[in-house]
């Protein structure tokens, strides 16, 4: 066990789910100096994606990766050198906590446990794939007239083999589908830069809207549909 991170494990299939912002914890012993309201908030957890990822493990019998602290604690998809790393801003949102906290020392704790999980994961299988989940809000607080009118957005930083065939499908199921939206791939994708681009592993990275992941029903609809995607991202990547 580990505060950093939690492994889910549901069969031998080489794919393994990454999930950086799945949790919406802060360990006791920090203080983030906000409302605790603000922890069911976007810029503190990736809605809906701790249980869409459980379902795809049951449902494909593989393996994944959530990490086990909030992004305002530390933002375990940034490179350790990024802004951003230990946030003292979100959408409009002060985070005061961080402004005299000790990044090192968070650093030792949540985010290197988690990567060096990640790694081992990754090096125990013979041919990984990796599926990256996170959602995005329909809006930004701080920008309320940016349009996010997508589904699914597939992100992608230079190894688009994934992403090339994962959009026509998604779109086939129904899905507007952003390629590189709501943002892109190219500027935010530490955790698939370093274990998956940076080891020649074929990915898939997604975004859903979390509106749509608001209950079981939407939660199992993404499911069902991202699951024989990426089986046949798997298969033709292998």
């Amino acid at each position: 066990m580990s505060e950093a991170f939690t492994v889910l494990r549901g069969g031998d299939l080489n794919l393994l789910i990454v999930a950086d912002h799945a949790s919406a914890h802060v360990p006791a012993d920090i203080n983030l100096g906000v409302d605790r309201t603000l922890l069911t908030d976007h810029v503190a957890i990736d809605i809906g994606v701790a249980d869409v990822a459980a379902l795809l493990v049951e449902q494909m019998g593989c393996s994944a990766i959530l990490g086990g602290v909030s992004r305002l604690v530390i933002d375990l998809n940034r490179e350790e050198d990024a802004p951003g790393l230990l946030p003292v801003m979100s959408d409009g949102h002060a985070i005061p906590g961080n402004r005299s906290a000790d990044l090192a020392q968070r650093m030792i704790r949540f985010h290197h446990p988690y990567h060096h999980q990640l790694g081992r994961m990754l090096a125990a299988m013979p041919s990984p794939f990796i599926l990256s989940l996170h959602s995005f809000t329909p809006m930004l607080a701080s920008d309320p007239d940016q349009q996010r009118p997508w589904d699914i957005g597939i992100l992608y930083n230079r190894d688009d083999r994934a992403a090339r065939i994962a959009i026509p499908m998604l779109e086939q199921a129904g899905l507007i589908v952003g390629d590189q939206l709501p943002y892109s791939g190219q500027l935010l994708n530490a955790t698939m830069n370093r274990h998956a681009e940076g080891n020649g592993i074929p990915y898939l990275g997604v975004e859903m809207q979390q509106d749509r992941l608001a209950d079981a029903a939407g939660q199992r609809r993404y499911a069902d549909i991202l699951g024989p995607v990426v089986l046949d991202c798997m298969a033709r990547l292998a």
